[in-house]
C-alpha cells in the first residue's frame, strides 16, 4: 500500500502541514502588527538605581546622548545594546534596561563614585574599578588620593587603602597616596607629609604594623618634639624614623624606646624605635 492509499498517513501529513501553515501565518501575523507604529519607542523614562542617586549625570544628558543611538521598536530593540550605549556614556557605571508596554523603555542608572586617580590618569572608583572621566569633574569635591600599582591591582589597592585609612583615622591623619610596587611592597604618604615604608605582605601583616605603630607614635612624638618625614615599618619588632624635618635643630637623629616615656634619646645616623 503506497502513501496515497493510507488514510491515516495522508491525515496526518494533512495536520502537519495545516499545522505548518498556521505557524507561519501566526508569525507573519505577528510580525505584520509588530511593525505598526503603534509599538515604535516613544519615551524612554531615566532614573537613578535603587540606593543611588546621579550627580554627574542628568536624565536628560543621557537621553540626548543616546537617543539616535537607540533602534528598533518595543519587540525589537536589542535590550543588551542599549545596555551598552548607556554604559559608554561618561560617570555611568552601570544600567539596567527594560521595556514598558507598549512602546518605552526603563533605565536605572548607577553612577561612578571617584575615590583616587591611578597613575595612568584613569579614576578608580569605590569597587575598586577603573574608567576614563574627566580629571577636574573627578575632584570636584576635592582632591583625590594617588594610587598606583603593577597592573590588575586597582581593586586590591582600593581595599588596602580603606583599611589604612581607617588604621590612621586615630591620629587625625588621612592617606594621601598608596603605591604596591612591582615586588608587592606598600607604600604611604599621609596628608602631613609623612611617609610611611610598609613592605610587603609577609611575616607581621601590613595592618598589624600599621596599628602597632599608630599605638606607639603619639609617645614617640611627644617624646622627640618633632616631625617624621619617613617611617620604616618593615621591622618585625618595631619601626625606624630614616630622616627628620626639625622643629628645633637639624643635627644627628635619634633612637627611642617608646615605652620608656621619660628616656632620653641617645644620638644615632638612623633611630629605630623597638617594640618588645
Amino acid at each position: 500500500m503506497n502513501l496515497w492509499q493510507d488514510a491515516r498517513a495522508l491525515n496526518a501529513l494533512a495536520n502537519a502541514l495545516l499545522g505548518a501553515t498556521l505557524i507561519a501565518a501566526l508569525a507573519a501575523g505577528a510580525w505584520w502588527v509588530a511593525q505598526r507604529p503603534f509599538f515604535t519607542l516613544g519615551h524612554v523614562r531615566i532614573d537613578a538605581a535603587q540606593g543611588h542617586d546621579l550627580q554627574r549625570v542628568s536624565p536628560a544628558q543621557l537621553r540626548s546622548a543616546v537617543t539616535r543611538r537607540v533602534n528598533g521598536n518595543f519587540f525589537a530593540v536589542d535590550l543588551d545594546a542599549v545596555r551598552a550605549v548607556f554604559e559608554s556614556v561618561p560617570w555611568v557605571r552601570r544600567a539596567g534596561v527594560r521595556r514598558v508596554w507598549p512602546d518605552g523603555l526603563e533605565v536605572s542608572i548607577e553612577e561612578h563614585r571617584a575615590l583616587a586617580l591611578w597613575d595612568d590618569g584613569r579614576v578608580v572608583n569605590t569597587f575598586g574599578e577603573l574608567f576614563v572621566a574627566n580629571l577636574a569633574e573627578a575632584e570636584d569635591d576635592g582632591e583625590l588620593p594617588q594610587f598606583s600599582g603593577p597592573e590588575g591591582t586597582a581593586q586590591q589597592v582600593a581595599r588596602r587603602y580603606a583599611e589604612l585609612r581607617e588604621a590612621v583615622a586615630a591620629l587625625d591623619a588621612q592617606p594621601q597616596a598608596l603605591s604596591l610596587s612591582a615586588r608587592h611592597a606598600w607604600t604611604l604618604r599621609l596628608d602631613d607629609g609623612t611617609t610611611l615604608l610598609l613592605g610587603r605582605d609577609q611575616g607581621i601583616p601590613v595592618e598589624r604594623r600599621v596599628a602597632r605603630w599608630v599605638e606607639t607614635w603619639p609617645i614617640v612624638v611627644s617624646a622627640l618634639n618633632r616631625r617624621a618625614e619617613v617611617i620604616d615599618l618593615r621591622y618585625p619588632n618595631g619601626f625606624a624614623i630614616r630622616s627628620l624635618a626639625r622643629l628645633e635643630r637639624d643635627d644627628g637623629a635619634e633612637t627611642l624606646d617608646p615605652a620608656a616615656h621619660g628616656a632620653r634619646p641617645s644620638a644615632r645616623s638612623e633611630r629605630r624605635h623597638g617594640l618588645r
